[in-house]
């Protein structure tokens, strides 16, 4: 066992695991995150997409001592329940969650987008959020949502 330092969400995390252990599992075991998904186990489908240090990446492929001192972003990061990030609004507007179990993925790979192309052409979008997912088949949805997203955060929307 190894001590990690993990700053998750604007928070600090102190967790004992074991150095290859996946992301994924110490958000949702040890620290109760469950917004990021375990889909594939493979680094194939992006349910369990986060942000590290700004960008999207399968928690579910990345060791907890590969983090360091990188800033770790989940969805519960973006907003609550009862007030909603941009991105989660837009992705309620657009309704564009049919189960839902990729969405928290998808909406980590957006904000990734968004953080660093605040105005991503179509072309943008598409290439971005192509190694997510979403077995439903709303990806028109999602691809509305983001595009949204971006609109409303040009308006100065936090």
């Amino acid at each position: 066992m190894t001590t990690y330092r993990l700053h998750v969400n604007g928070r600090t995390h102190t967790v004992d695991t074991e150095p290859d252990t996946p992301l994924l599992y110490v958000l949702r075991d040890d620290l109760g995150l469950c917004g990021a998904k375990f889909g594939c186990g493979l680094g194939q489908c992006g349910a369990c997409t986060v942000t590290l240090g700004g960008a999207a990446v399968m928690s579910c492929l990345v060791p907890v001592s590969a983090v360091g001192g990188r800033v770790v972003g989940t969805v519960e990061g973006l907003g609550r329940p009862d007030a909603p990030g941009v991105l989660q609004q837009a992705f309620i507007d657009e309704q564009a969650a049919q189960c839902g179990y990729c969405i928290a993925g998808m909406i980590m790979r957006a904000s990734s987008l968004l953080a660093h192309t605040p105005a991503p052409s179509e072309a943008e979008i598409r290439r971005h959020m192509m190694p997510n997912l979403c077995r439903c088949g709303t990806h028109m949805r999602i691809l509305r949502a983001v595009r949204r997203a971006a609109a409303m955060l040009a308006k100065g929307k936090p």
